[in-house]
């Protein structure tokens, strides 16, 4: 039938709406006679028009699904987000706050060493030795969570100068020398001369964390400080004749907050971060850490670091002093502060014998005049409205280039680090180990250049 012809519409509306209305209905037979045929007469099984249409429908319901899953990850990336901005901000806290946590700690720490180096009654003398035990058990836990939190929070950066090994392991090795002791264990050094190029403060932290274990787990026997030369550096070991760890373990004690039960005692009181710490140091610097274990017969643990060229002496440096060099009337400057760390100072260094002036104030410390034997004790912090200790040691430098300088901060800025370095200057981190600063001590009070 000929499509209807617009001119031969009644003229009538009336009669033009019933002729239009006829004319759809039939428009409408035809194309549903037309979608019948061609869906019978299609893929067998088929039916393309309802597959078109259903087709839309799942494009529609992808759609709409597609939308909500990206709201949904939209959603989860803003919590993500917003979670690690938590944890950074923790652990940002955490490493800013760490001189104010280490400040009442250093100060306990020199007390109790004083009280130590006192002549006590047996009863007091063991009261005392239970302080000082638990002061360094709080002292390695809140070690541990401000390291943890300075390498989580990306501000511990390393500062990288070549040293001969010897500075740091003869410290270490007499050091730890007592510790083995006073448990009964032999303590067996094999020194060096080697020069290697690393963040001396960190490896001492893994150096010392292996001593510290291999005491700790060892009942009887002995413990081993020692060196190897590698290709690809100098090998530091340390080793044991401890419980040992078994070959599937040995993974797990580099996780946080693992330790095997078989090594805990009544005085492993820690969480499980030393080696995880260990770990994440020797990642940051490149260092190779080693470990060889024989269940019942011991462990050894290694970081190997590379060498490097000797480096120039500082100028101004004293010559090392004798070992057992006494620091009877030996005079020392102190400069911090804080009023309850200098009193620790003048009670720890008075009972070696030394003489001590402590000051809280550059100005009050300007006024008086060095003497020879002389050494500056000096933190770095010296409060709001001061200079810092490095300031301050400077000036009196320019009057007496040979004053030993001895910088004692919380701060572990490689920057910082690097700047005392440069200037000739020693430096310990709070809380001050007692042995660490009287071996330190002799060295800088031993005998001085020619002035």
């Amino acid at each position: 039938m000929a499509p209807l012809d617009p001119a031969a519409l009644p003229e009538t509306p009336e009669a033009r709406a019933a002729l239009l209305a006829e004319e759809n209905a039939r428009l409408r037979r035809i194309c549903s006679a037309l979608i019948e045929r061609v869906e019978s007469s299609g893929v067998p099984g088929g039916a393309p028009y309802a597959a078109f249409e259903h087709s839309v429908l799942l494009a529609e319901q992808v759609r709409e699904r597609t939308e909500t899953l990206q709201r949904t990850l939209g959603e989860l990336h803003r919590a993500k987000a917003e979670a690690e901005a938590a944890n950074l901000s923790k652990t940002r806290f955490l490493a800013a706050v760490s001189h104010d946590l280490l400040q009442p700690l250093n100060a306990a720490r020199l007390f109790a060493s004083a009280l130590e180096e006192q002549s006590l009654p047996d009863g007091s003398r063991r009261l005392v030795g239970n302080i000082g035990r638990s002061l360094k058990d709080v002292e390695a836990l809140i070690g541990s969570l401000v390291d943890i939190s300075r390498l989580d929070a990306g501000v511990l950066r390393p500062d990288i100068a070549p040293f001969p090994a010897e500075e740091l392991l003869d410290v270490l090795a007499e050091e730890y020398r007592q510790m083995a002791a006073a448990k009964g264990l032999a303590f067996h050094y094999v020194t060096t001369r080697a020069v290697i190029e690393t963040d001396l403060a960190l490896l001492a932290r893994v150096v010392r964390n292996f001593l510290g274990n291999a005491i700790r787990y060892t009942s009887r026997g002995r413990i081993l400080l020692g060196c190897r030369r590698r290709q690809g550096g100098l090998e530091i070991l340390v080793g044991d004749t401890g419980p040992g760890i078994a070959p599937g373990q040995q993974r797990e004690i580099f996780e946080e907050f693992r330790r095997l039960e078989a090594s805990r005692g009544e005085e492993d009181r820690g969480l499980g971060l030393g080696l995880a710490i260990v770990d994440r140091i020797s990642g940051m610097l490149g260092h190779p850490l080693g470990l060889a274990s024989v269940p019942g017969q011991g462990s050894l643990f290694s970081v190997t670091v590379p060498f490097a060229e000797a480096p120039r002496p500082s100028p101004g440096r004293p010559d090392p002093a004798p070992s057992g060099t006494p620091l009877v009337d030996q005079m020392v400057w102190v400069l911090d502060n804080d009023a309850a760390i200098r009193e620790g100072m003048k009670a720890l260094l008075g009972g070696w014998g030394c003489r001590v002036v402590a000051m809280g104030s550059a100005s009050e410390l300007e006024k008086r005049i060095a003497q020879p034997g002389t050494v500056l004790l000096v933190d770095y912090h010296l409060g709001d409205g001061q200079p810092d200790g490095l300031e301050v040691a400077a000036r009196l430098r320019d009057t007496y280039p040979w004053l030993p300088v001895l910088v004692i901060t919380a701060n572990h800025d490689a920057a910082l680090k690097s700047r005392i370095r440069r200037a000739g200057y020693h430096c310990l981190l709070k809380p001050i180990k007692p042995l660490r600063l009287r071996l330190l001590l002799t060295v800088l009070l031993g005998p001085q250049p020619e002035r």
